[in-house]
Parts: C-alpha cells; sequence; structure tokens
C-alpha cells in the first residue's frame, strides 16, 4: 500500500484558501447528505474529509446516508434545505451528468436546481474477469465477443450505473455485444464474477483491489489515464487497444440552489483544506481515491463535459433504468 500512497500523494494539490474576511459560515453543523449507503466509496470520502472540513469551518460536519432510487432520495431531500450552506450532497457523477438522460421524467435539473461548492475526488476504475471465464486479456474477451455475440455475460450495480454504461460504451466502440447481468450493488456484482457466475465486469479499483492481489479475479485493464505503481503490469484500456472514453468516477459537493457565493467559497475553502491535510491524503491513496481540488467552475465543468459525452451514448443505445 505504500506505492498506492506514494502514487496518489504525488498529484499536484492546491494549498487552501483563505476564507472571506467578511464571511462566517452559519452556527450550525453542516450536514452532508450522501446517496449512497454506509460502506460505499462515496460514504469512505466523507468520512475522511468530515472531520478536518469542520475544523476549518468551526462546525461539525454530520454525515446523512439517504440512499435510494438512483441518488434522488437524496436530492429530494437536498431540496427542502434552506440554500444557507448548512446542507450539502456529497454527489457522484450519476447524479449529475448521467441521470438526467437515463430519466425522462427527472425530478432535478442539474443546473437549474443546485448550487455547485467543491469538486472531491476521483476513482480509477478496472476491468476484470472471473477466473472460471479463463479470459486474462482483453483481447481475449474481445474476440470470444466476436466469435459468439452475447455469449459473455457482465455484472453490474444496476442498469444506468457505472459499472452498466462503461461496458456498453467499451461494447459500443469495439462492435461487440454482451450480455448484462445487473445486480442490486457493486458488491453483489463482484461475488458473481469471482464465482462464475458472470464473465466480467468493470468496477471501481478500491472495490475489487483485495480481490485482485488475492488472485481470485483476472485484472485486465486499468480503466484510467496512466498506469499506477502498485499494479505495474496491468496495461491502460487505451495500452489494451480500447478506444473509448474512460468511466468517470469523481464526487463533488453541491448545496441547493441559491447558496450566497461567500458561503460558498467558505465551504470550497473547507474542502481544500481537508484535501492538502497529509493524513486525509493517507488515507484517502489506501483506498485508491484521487484528490481533486478545485473551483465551483471547476465542478460545474465536469458534470457539463461528462453529461455531454455520456448523454448522448446513452441517448443513442436508448439506456433506460427498468
Amino acid at each position: 500500500m505504500r506505492a498506492t500512497r506514494r502514487a496518489l500523494l504525488s498529484l499536484p494539490l492546491l494549498g487552501p484558501l483563505a476564507s472571506p474576511a467578511f464571511a462566517q459560515f452559519p452556527a450550525r453543523p453542516l450536514r452532508m447528505i450522501l446517496p449512497q449507503p454506509p460502506g460505499s466509496a462515496n460514504d469512505a470520502v466523507a468520512r475522511i474529509i468530515a472531520e478536518p472540513m469542520g475544523r476549518a469551518l468551526g462546525q461539525p460536519v454530520v454525515i446523512e446516508n439517504r440512499p435510494g432510487a438512483n441518488g434522488m432520495v437524496a436530492i429530494n431531500l437536498l431540496k427542502q434545505q434552506a440554500p444557507d450552506g448548512t446542507a450539502m450532497l456529497l454527489s457522484g457523477v450519476s447524479q449529475l451528468s448521467f441521470n438526467p438522460h437515463l430519466y425522462p421524467n427527472l425530478p432535478y435539473d442539474p443546473v437549474r436546481d443546485f448550487t455547485y461548492v467543491a469538486p472531491v475526488t476521483d476513482a480509477p476504475f478496472i476491468l476484470i474477469a472471473s477466473r472460471r471465464s479463463g479470459i486474462t486479456s482483453v483481447a481475449q474477451l474481445l474476440e470470444r465477443a466476436r466469435a459468439e455475440p452475447g455469449r459473455l455475460t457482465y455484472g453490474s450495480a444496476g442498469i444506468g450505473n457505472s459499472t452498466h454504461l462503461s461496458v456498453e460504451m467499451i461494447a459500443d466502440r469495439a462492435g461487440v455485444r454482451f450480455t448484462h447481468v445487473p445486480y442490486s450493488g457493486a458488491g453483489q456484482a463482484l461475488t458473481s464474477v469471482i464465482s462464475g457466475e458472470t464473465d466480467f465486469m468493470i468496477i471501481v479499483l478500491a472495490v475489487a483491489l483485495g480481490q485482485v492481489r488475492a488472485n481470485a479475479v483476472a485484472p485486465l485493464a486499468l480503466v484510467a489515464p496512466t498506469r499506477l505503481p502498485f499494479l505495474p503490469d496491468l496495461v491502460t484500456q487505451a495500452e489494451a487497444g480500447i478506444t473509448a472514453p474512460l468511466m468517470p468516477g469523481w464526487f463533488g459537493l453541491v448545496g441547493p440552489a441559491g447558496v450566497a457565493e461567500p458561503i460558498v467559497n467558505l465551504v470550497n475553502a473547507a474542502v481544500r483544506t481537508a484535501l492538502a491535510d497529509e493524513g486525509v491524503q493517507r488515507r484517502l491513496a489506501d483506498v485508491v481515491l484521487v484528490p481533486i481540488p478545485g473551483s465551483p467552475s471547476d465542478l460545474l465543468a465536469r458534470m457539463r463535459r461528462d453529461s455531454e459525452v455520456w448523454g448522448e451514448f446513452i441517448r443513442a443505445r436508448g439506456l433506460r433504468p427498468e
């Protein structure tokens, strides 16, 4: 894990920002609402940054897990809160960039209904195969898919989830067809690959790393722009010959619409301060999460870029949750 830490700690970080002298955070805790359950990557990020954020704000950060309906339970709760900065959502890319294209009657607008506050972390994904499948490379995976269209199965955490869209994008670009087997979570999908119930999947690296190291699954490619020092022999998606957009795995902090700019700046500064903390960096590295400090406009730009790329794909494939 030391190599993991060195790899992720080597990434450049912006220093903490000074809070505007005229602004002060309200004298109440900041409620950080999460669209995922305890034990998820989203939950891990929140629990790592909450305490140092609270020190920077002078108020505790309280975590509220509100999973359900692909993030809509948490988002509906956020929309009901006063725009005073004391309620924020730690959203994933799915809620802001994918859902608007997956659900025809989505009860929120990703721009109008939120105040963008701060990007927080990103996470690499990994393409793995079941040992029972006998597949040990991307070339073998695609060769078998071309020979027997639809025969190979892949697990996912559900229709419209990152684990689903990433495989569909690769299948589209490679001109092959797989059979999708959705589960109720990434853990169940990973178990299906380990047991051989499904042949392969794409999953957040941190979730599968223990099984990769235990040789319980076959790592095929890293869904990331560069190789990682602690997996030096694992090729990237591009090196494996897959010319498809990389699946983003970022989390960002948003508030309800109308949060005042001075309060946004205070919370943004608190996030940057937390991400600059060496202890936070070590803990994020332990779970293979990459700090991505930046401005509110940086987060908005990420949302718009990924919405454009993946939204076009979702519409072209006619993907809809069941």
